[in-house]
């Protein structure tokens, strides 16, 4: 079983090779399972064909358990700047046997997002003393309650925030940010589904929750959330009229670290993009 020194370096190298755009330095196994944006795809295509630069932003998880180890970071390709998460499966050579790419490429599609802020998050890269930990379960749980909270959001909460939980999306923070369009952001997690304004999304569907990093108290999970485009006009918790901002068919891919200190979520970070209506995982089968 790998080390989590020993993760981070399989990554710290893949990274390396995408920035140079060398495939053949990376380091895969002979064969891998290669998604990028939940479309499989050959090592070496997809973003090694574009990328230009690599930020300096990064945060890691690792779960030397599972033979995971994922990043949250940013890559330039040409005139964009975009949010992109890496996750590694790692065999017992230390090569990547599954590599799962998910980028965010928000100038192609028209996200309503301000400027992108790739920084470190204390909150995030903090470790949680050995007492303080939770069970790879119990932390699981906390995590597929958000989802729960999210799906058909009506103002129940079923999982549990801290009291200066923030989410930031695709490089983006939208709690607690007065300056985003929409003014759901001005308000704390747990507030903006107290509302009840997600009302709209209508699943969270193929949940994976591949990385537990128990040291770090971090889950990265993977799922759709599906918009059917039915909702219109709905009530909020508060008794304020809301329009439902997606009226068509539409889904969304989305790779989402939650962590977890004293069974509550207090900081989560998610890469998201538009994929086709009800899009299937080829990660279900895997």
């Amino acid at each position: 079983m790998a080390s989590r020194d020993e993760l981070y370096g399989v990554m710290d190298a893949y990274l390396a090779a995408l920035g140079a755009r060398t495939i053949g330095a990376a380091p895969l196994a002979a064969e891998v399972f290669n998604t990028e944006n939940n479309v499989l795809l050959e090592p070496g295509d997809g973003c090694w064909n574009t990328v230009t630069a690599l930020h300096n932003y990064r945060l890691y998880m690792a779960d030397p358990h599972a033979g995971q180890v994922a990043v949250f970071t940013a890559i330039e390709e040409t005139d964009a700047l975009n949010p992109c998460c890496i996750r590694l499966e790692v065999d017992g050579n230390g090569l990547a046997s599954g590599a799962e790419t998910v980028v965010a490429r928000n100038k192609d599609e028209g996200f309503p997002f301000g400027p992108q802020f790739f920084v470190d998050k204390p909150a995030m890269l903090a470790p949680v003393p050995q007492a303080a930990r939770t069970s790879r379960e119990e932390l699981v749980r906390i995590a597929n309650g958000y989802f729960e909270t999210i799906e058909r959001n009506d103002g129940t909460i079923n999982t549990v925030f801290s009291a200066d939980c923030n989410r930031v999306e695709n490089g983006v923070q939208t709690t607690n940010n007065k300056d985003f369009p929409l003014p759901i952001a001005k308000l704390g997690c747990e507030e903006q589904f107290a509302l009840g304004w997600y009302r709209y999304d209508d699943d969270l569907r193929a949940r994976r929750f591949p990385l537990v990093d128990v040291e770090q108290g971090i889950v990265l999970a993977y799922g759709f959330i599906d918009h059917s485009g039915a909702l219109g006009e709905y009530e909020l918790t508060d008794g304020t009229l809301a329009n439902s901002p997606v009226r068509r068919p539409h889904s969304y891919y989305l790779a989402e670290a939650f962590k977890i200190v004293d069974g509550a979520i207090t900081q989560v970070e998610a890469d998201f993009l538009t994929v086709p209506y009800r899009m299937p995982s080829p990660w279900d089968a895997r």
